[in-house]
């Protein structure tokens, strides 16, 4: 199975779900409906995806590499 945007910028980062859940406030939950697909990230909250990305330290943008962004 092909790896997420999202996972593959956690695993770089070398966090665990939980991990990244603890420094992002956002539920494992939530993390790991995003990655396994359950949740389609276009669809998530945009303050979700701004707490993720300041944990991970990446833009918004990173978990959209294939979508032109204006």
């Amino acid at each position: 199975m092909e790896l997420t945007t999202l996972q593959t910028i956690r695993k770089n980062n070398h966090l665990s779900r939980r991990e990244l859940a603890d420094k992002s406030g956002v539920s494992a939950d939530t993390i790991a409906h995003l990655e396994n697909g359950t949740t389609d990230i276009r669809q998530e909250k945009l303050q979700t995806l701004y707490d993720l990305a300041k944990a991970l330290h990446c833009k918004v943008r990173d978990f959209f590499p294939n979508e032109k962004i204006i």
